[in-house]
């Protein structure tokens, strides 16, 4: 049997689970509270019996264009389209899902992921490999502060601190004020070396972003991340503050990137591999972004081992100098369908070296598939 019809896609089962926050409640701007999210899990099934697992969580209904339900819809529509496939001809594939479904790049991240996974089942290499390389295999992580009273999110970061944890990113968006307290506040509980992104999620409109600014300007190891919900409002902040800039949610494809880079509009970009499409466009906007000089977060909207395993390869890549954080979001939830890994430690997390995404998902824990598609 031929390598190319080994990798036939022949079956795709679609499963779903639940997510819970492993702090109660995620609190970010514009009311927006987070707690129990429904996860959905790919696994393709090649004719030479390889398998490979994506996973796609969107963070609610109201972060990015983006809900449980709708994937699961979506993967109905698009799991056809693949069936027939090369699992390791990623161009293909994506040419198959954009033919049947225009949109829902984040429901096609779920398959994209699944087929790099088979793909490094197949010839014996860990998808970080398959991307180009690792420069990397400890990567920093950082974690979410919810937004709260300062006193609360300080004891957030003191707790995190103690765990090895160096970055830091907390949640505004609120009264321009009580932000900057919020952000007193956690630089209080942080040290030497410890960076802050304050992220306003978009929250802010243009006048409070200004005041915001004004009011951080100067603030010691501090960022400020999408302050307003579009490009515009925040390239007009950018060009009323020193501070340094990321931007996160407007960041939704490769043209969107370069146009906002050639605008000047930020220091760093938020990667999401859910977001853009999966790893195969994720790649190329990592490699476009260390090329213009700008300093990556890779991560996802949300998610479990799957998803933290697809981010760890993404960012092995990345060189160290432009990778400023990394999100293991198994360590954000509570629930584990791979034994918990990758498993950070001290701060960092490891890149699996095993084949794929170097991860073995225990399906006997995901029950019942919500659906199946065969050839």
């Amino acid at each position: 049997m031929s390598e190319a019809t080994s990798a036939t896609i022949d079956r795709i089962d679609v499963f779903g689970y639940e997510l819970t926050y492993a702090h109660g409640d995620y609190v970010m701007s514009s009311g927006r509270v987070v707690n129990r999210l429904p996860s959905t899990v790919v696994r393709i099934t090649t004719r030479g019996g390889a398998q490979g697992f994506g996973e796609v969580c969107p963070l609610g209904s109201t972060y990015l264009p983006a809900f449980g339900e709708g994937a699961r819809v979506a993967l109905r529509e698009l799991a056809p389209a693949v069936i027939g496939g090369d699992a390791t001809n990623l161009a293909d594939i994506h040419r198959r899902l954009d033919r049947r479904l225009k949109g829902h790049e984040y429901a096609k991240s779920a398959l994209d992921v699944a087929c790099w996974d088979a793909f490094g089942s197949i010839v014996g290499q860990p998808v970080a490999a398959l991307l180009g390389g690792a420069l990397q295999r400890e990567l920093p992580l950082y974690v979410a502060i919810p937004l709260g009273a300062p006193a609360d999110m300080a004891d957030f970061v003191t707790r995190e601190r103690s765990l090895g944890i160096r970055n830091f990113q907390a949640k505004l968006g609120a009264d321009p004020e009580e932000d900057a307290r919020r952000v007193a506040a956690v630089l209080a509980a942080t040290g030497p070396g410890d960076a802050l992104v304050g992220d306003a999620n978009g929250g802010w409109r243009r006048q409070d972003a200004i005041i915001a600014a004004r009011l951080l300007e100067g603030s010691e190891r501090f960022r400020l991340e999408q302050p307003c919900p579009t490009l515009e409002e925040c390239l007009a902040i950018r060009r009323m503050t020193t501070l340094p800039m990321a931007l996160d949610e407007v960041i939704v494809d490769l043209p969107t990137l370069v146009r906002a880079a050639g605008l000047d509009a930020m220091d760093q970009i938020n990667l999401k591999i859910g977001r853009v499409g999966g790893l195969l466009p994720a790649r190329l906007m990592r490699d476009v972004a260390v090329s213009l000089g700008l300093r990556l977060l890779i991560e996802d909207s949300w998610g479990g081992d799957i998803v933290t395993a697809a981010v760890a390869h993404l960012a092995a890549g990345t060189p160290p100098d432009a990778l400023f954080a990394v999100s293991f979001m198994n360590d954000w939830t509570t629930e584990h369908i791979a034994g918990y890994q990758p498993r950070s430690g001290h701060g960092s997390g490891p890149v699996p070296d095993g084949p794929g995404l170097g991860i073995e998902v225990d399906v006997a824990s995901l029950g019942t598939p919500l659906f199946t598609v065969v050839a």
